[in-house]
Order: C-alpha cells, then sequence, then structure tokens
C-alpha cells in the first residue's frame, strides 16, 4: 500500500467521534438471543455450521458431540500425508449421522510424539503433554456449551493412550454432573476391518506386500472422501491403481466397497458409545 494511502487513511481514523464508534459497537447483534434469520443447514460439523445453527440444536437437544484424532504421517508414495484426517472426515460424519442428534467437533488433525524427533517430511508432531491439553480442552469447552455426552475416537495408534487418559480423570472430575465422557477404543478396529474385508467382502489382503503403509480398506474409505487423496488419477496414468496386488478399479465398486467398510466401523463404534453410555448411567 502507497505511503500517501497510509497516511489518508490515518487522518480518517483520527477525526472519527469515539462515542460514534463506540455507539456502532455497542449495536452488534447478541448470537445467544438473536432469532436465526434462515434455514438451517444439514451439517453434523461444528466448523460448518453457524454459532446460532449450533445453539438451536443444542436447544433441540442435540447433545452428544465427537472428538476425533488423526495425524500427519509418512504413508506411501499416494495417500497423503493427512490420511487418518481423510478416514475420519468420512467416518465421523457416518458415526454422527447414524448415532442421531450428534455433532463433531473439528478434527485433531496432529497426533502425539516427539517433535525433537519428527523429521519425516511433513510429520508434524504435539508434544504429549500439548496433546493431552488440547484434548481436555476440547471437552471442557464442549461441556461449558451444554453437552453432555462427549466421545473421544483415534484413528492412529499412538493417540489412544492420551485419549483415554484424559477420558478417564474428566469422568473422575465430572463425576455426579450427569455427563457422560468417554473414549472408545473399539473405533480403531482395523484388525476386524482386515477380517470383514476377507469374509464379507471376499478380497483377502496381506497389507505387508508392498511394503507401503497403505492398504485397500483405508484407500477405498478415503475415496468416499474425495479420490484425490489417494491419487487416483495420477495413478491410472502411471498404471498404478491398484494396492497390495489389488485392484481400486473400476471406481464404483471401490467406493462401494469403501462405503461398506465405512458402514461397519459405524456400527461397531456405535454399539461401544451405547455400551459407555450404560456403563457410566448405572453408576
Amino acid at each position: 500500500m502507497k505511503k500517501s494511502t497510509l497516511a489518508g487513511l490515518a487522518v480518517i481514523v483520527a477525526s472519527l467521534d469515539p462515542a460514534s464508534v463506540s455507539a456502532q459497537s455497542s449495536e452488534m447483534k447478541d448470537m445467544n438471543t438473536f432469532e436465526r434469520p434462515i434455514a438451517m443447514a444439514d451439517n453434523v460439523w461444528i466448523e460448518e455450521l453457524t454459532m446460532p445453527e449450533v445453539r438451536d440444536l443444542l436447544a433441540d437437544g442435540w447433545r452428544t458431540a465427537l472428538i476425533l484424532t488423526g495425524g500427519i504421517e509418512e504413508n506411501g508414495p499416494y495417500l497423503t500425508t493427512g490420511k487418518h484426517n481423510h478416514v475420519l472426515r468420512v467416518m465421523g460424519e457416518s458415526i454422527a449421522r447414524e448415532f442421531g442428534q450428534t455433532l463433531v467437533a473439528p478434527i485433531v488433525t496432529i497426533e502425539p510424539g516427539t517433535p525433537e524427533r519428527a523429521s519425516s517430511p511433513g510429520g508434524i508432531r504435539y508434544s504429549q503433554e500439548t496433546y493431552r491439553a488440547v484434548l481436555r480442552d476440547y471437552a471442557v469447552s464442549l461441556k461449558a456449551q451444554g453437552f453432555d455426552q462427549i466421545f473421544m475416537m483415534g484413528d492412529s495408534g499412538g493417540n489412544l493412550r492420551g485419549m483415554q487418559e484424559v477420558a478417564d480423570a474428566l469422568r473422575t472430575e465430572w463425576a455426579g454432573e450427569g455427563v457422560v465422557i468417554a473414549h472408545i477404543p473399539e473405533y480403531y478396529n482395523y484388525q476386524d476391518v482386515l477380517a470383514y474385508q476377507r469374509d464379507e467382502l471376499g478380497i483377502d489382503e496381506d497389507p505387508r506386500l508392498e511394503g507401503l503403509h497403505d492398504d485397500y480398506y483405508i484407500t477405498t474409505i478415503i475415496m468416499n472422501d474425495d479420490p484425490e487423496f489417494v491419487r487416483l488419477a495420477q495413478r491410472i496414468d502411471a498404471g498404478m491403481a491398484s494396492i497390495n496386488g489389488i485392484s481400486i478399479l473400476p471406481i464404483d465398486e471401490a467406493l462401494e466397497h469403501g462405503k461398506k467398510l465405512i458402514e461397519f466401523r459405524t456400527e461397531a463404534t456405535i454399539a461401544a458409545m451405547r455400551a459407555a453410555i450404560d456403563e457410566q448411567s448405572s453408576r
């Protein structure tokens, strides 16, 4: 910006009547009481809803919230570093809608580890202390707004211990307040997913075959978020549209397999959520 323009702006700001500025500020609408002027969006992601939409959903009984943790890591030459976060986009959507009256907090996209040793390109890490603090702050914030069923789920193995410890600590701290807080380890069920893929979809995969941090079941789940995140077009061009000897073509078939895997994981997760509610409610 030119100096003359900056000087002109300074003159305008200096000439403003402070009382006038204060009056304008006082006219800001309070979104806690402001009547929502438009129809409610069909969305379960808190960050994609307006504040009045979240407010009204809470008032309508949407008191369940999901805290999902993913990560940024090396996933071979085809999957993005945010593999787990892309999986959580489709899984969070599916679980929230199937469970009902449930909203999803912004995904915790960074996993715990040792930042000083995060030498793998793109491999950003939280310290364990930061990770646990983030989880606690997420849960406390949700409780403060009125959510009374809060579930934590991790899509990366290194995330689980911290989630369990934070959930256990908060459950003790909130005892008697009528709030369910639980880590759902049953969400992280990739061995069961592998068996389901073999027994129900007829696809017997050896994840070690190509030596990549990649699998058919992960790839097809992510394709239901966006095929670009598995570099589908580039792989087709290069004649590499397969993983562990299993083709990810035709696309429609791979997408359908991914949907069935999403449904399988959703059912297992919701069963565990209901069990956690029953267990905590009986205390």
